[in-house]
């Protein structure tokens, strides 16, 4: 996904006639809600910024950005969805699965951008990729239809494996299941998945991790 793309995607969903923007605020609000941190993401909210700057919207100028950051506290991703909504913002932009829901389920009305979603349609965010309906567009990066690929690859590359391990955020909802990749690998690599509910957790997972 190119991020000229992500910006004017923005753009354009701000301009949907829906029934919440039918009073304009005199400057135009924007909401990026993520479950990460500032720190994390600062190269990316750095990016964005520098991409609506490019397409006339200059932060502080003819646009406020309103972020909200959980801090790898998913539970926090509601609350902070919910506080959104109640300061009308006329646009959310959502960075993953788990703030995508968290925004769709906050509103019906407000016009909601999601990047990096494996399968919206399988996790009831869009009807369609053609049509995505509602107040919910975005970008998907297919993780769902890529996996089976991405496995298939790694066992020619690893014929020798006998396990891979899958490590997973049980925090995130996904449609991906252990028994479909295990039919899909059917006669290879057996996978193990191992659970992780944040970064300081992944060192753990991989020293744990089937031998």
């Amino acid at each position: 996904m190119k991020r000229r793309d992500f910006i004017a995607l923005l753009g354009a969903t701000a301009a949907w006639p829906l029934p919440a923007r039918a009073q304009q605020k005199a400057m135009p609000v924007i909401a990026f809600l993520s479950p990460a941190s500032q720190f994390g993401l600062g190269p990316f909210t750095a990016a964005f910024r520098r991409g609506l700057s490019e397409a006339g919207y200059v932060e502080g100028e003819n646009l406020a950005i309103e972020y909200r950051w959980a801090e790898n506290n998913y539970e926090r991703l509601p609350s902070l969805a919910a506080d959104l909504v109640g300061r009308k913002v006329d646009l959310i932009g959502t960075t993953d699965v788990a703030s995508s829901l968290a925004a769709k389920n906050a509103t019906s009305t407000i016009p909601i951008v999601f990047w990096g979603v494996s399968d919206p349609i399988g996790l009831g965010l869009v009807a369609s990729l053609a049509r995505p309906s509602g107040n919910v567009t975005g970008f998907s990066n297919i993780v769902s239809q890529l996996t089976p690929k991405r496995l298939e690859l790694l066992s020619e590359l690893v014929p020798q494996a006998k396990v891979i391990a899958l490590l997973v955020n049980p925090n995130v909802p996904t449609t991906h299941s252990e028994p479909l990749i295990a039919d899909l690998l059917a006669g290879g690599p057996r996978p193990s998945a191992n659970q992780s509910r944040g970064a300081a957790l992944c060192a753990t997972a991989f020293v744990f991790a089937p031998e």
